[in-house]
């Protein structure tokens, strides 16, 4: 999440990628020139620029970054050439020599093959209803070859002809939603094995709203197992939504703070308000506790999902922090007394302090928030993490 200058302009790179493509995909589907797939416009192409591979290829990033620069001044030069028409042959000579000239990146590297639904998204977002319901569609069609625990181990992954993938590492972080959704009611097929199938397609038994519950199950799934076993979350983990009472007011969506830092505090015990935070109380099931909190949410699925995402058992007495942007930074565990740096479980390996970072302030949940705010995470699906 530290700023690097390689980490911003490829974070930058990548994002151009990624947004020039969906704003050409709506530009199409507002001429009524893309198709409907699953109930959104459809990628009309078999391939598409690659924020994954540039992640990993480096040199490749850099080609690419520089092949636009080139493009770009070429185009400012047939730009001058219109306007210009004393020099325009000399403008117009200089078009192709700076199209050769630049250091054009290799096309598989560039290139991957996407599907129709490379660009979509979830319709609802990311819930905690959507990760309870996609918990039960795991458990009926996925638990007998990716595991319980989603490390691909389950009973019946010795016996097919590729191990199933471990959901718990960067998998699901590094493939498009989209590519995800395709795969899970279309299947997927090894291009190494002659196009064999390694996994059937679930279109005839769900939806797409199965599909996408799927797909945010296994994100909470993937965050809580990857924090019991490293003690941090290597990948971003959004704050599920879910309804919030507050008072005699109506009850309003948890991500309709998103702006500001919010504070859950999971347990029957009344938290202390903050200045600096959104507080929210999460009443565990059945909970029958009259509360003095301003903000509760006390729905099944949003305890289920979070005790999830926390890895915690029990969940009770835990807090987790959410950032402006709405991303999951930090937890508390039951009986802690306050809030510490090693508390942030959001963050790149390096800390600001060995960077020359300013002083942060004397006590724990302000060094803590300080340090939320000089770290960003800087996400893009399919590209840079963190």
């Amino acid at each position: 999440m530290n700023s690097t200058p390689q980490a911003d302009w490829l974070n930058l790179l990548i994002g151009l990628l990624q947004g020039a493509q969906l704003q050409l995909l709506r530009v199409l589907d507002a001429l009524g020139l893309a198709a409907q797939v699953h109930g959104q416009p459809a990628w009309p192409w078999a391939r598409r620029l690659s924020g994954e591979n540039l992640l990993i290829d480096l040199g490749q990033a850099r080609s690419l970054a520089w092949t636009l620069v080139f493009v770009a001044v070429a185009m400012l030069v047939l730009l001058l050439a219109l306007f210009w028409r004393r020099p325009r042959f000399y403008f117009l000579a200089l078009v192709p020599m700076l199209l050769i000239a630049a250091p054009w990146p290799e096309s598989h590297v560039v290139l991957v093959p996407a599907t129709p639904t490379s660009f979509q998204s979830s319709p609802t977002g990311f819930t905690a209803a959507s990760i309870a319901r996609g918990r039960a569609l795991y458990e009926q069609n996925c638990v007998a070859c990716h595991g319980a625990d989603g490390k691909g181990e389950g009973p019946l992954a010795a016996s097919l002809a590729v191990w199933p993938p471990n959901l718990n590492g960067p998998l699901l972080w590094r493939r498009a939603d989209g590519d995800l959704l395709w795969r899970i009611l279309h299947g997927t097929r090894d291009a190494l094995q002659g196009g064999q199938s390694t996994m059937p397609g679930f279109g005839e038994k769900l939806g797409e709203a199965d599909a996408w519950a799927l797909i945010d199950y296994m994100k909470a799934l993937g965050a809580g197992q990857s924090l019991r076993a490293l003690g941090s979350w290597p990948q971003p983990i959004g704050l599920p939504d879910m309804a919030v009472r507050c008072g005699s007011q109506p009850p309003r969506r948890l991500a309709s703070w998103r702006g500001q830092r919010v504070r859950i505090v999971a347990g029957d015990a009344t938290p202390t308000e903050d200045p600096r935070l959104v507080t929210v109380q999460l009443l565990p099931p059945s909970s029958a506790v009259a509360t003095g909190a301003d903000c509760v949410a006390d729905s099944v699925a949003a305890w289920e999902a979070l005790a999830l995402i926390a890895g915690a058992d029990p969940l009770a007495g835990t807090q987790l922090i959410a950032d402006r942007d709405g991303w999951l930074r930090a937890r508390a565990e039951p009986g802690k007394a306050g809030w510490s740096d090693d508390d942030l479980l959001c963050r790149s390996s390096e800390r600001a302090a060995e960077q020359g970072g300013p002083a942060l302030p004397a006590d724990g949940l302000g060094a803590l928030i300080a340090r939320m705010d000089a770290e960003p995470v800087r996400f893009v699906k399919g590209g840079f993490i963190h």
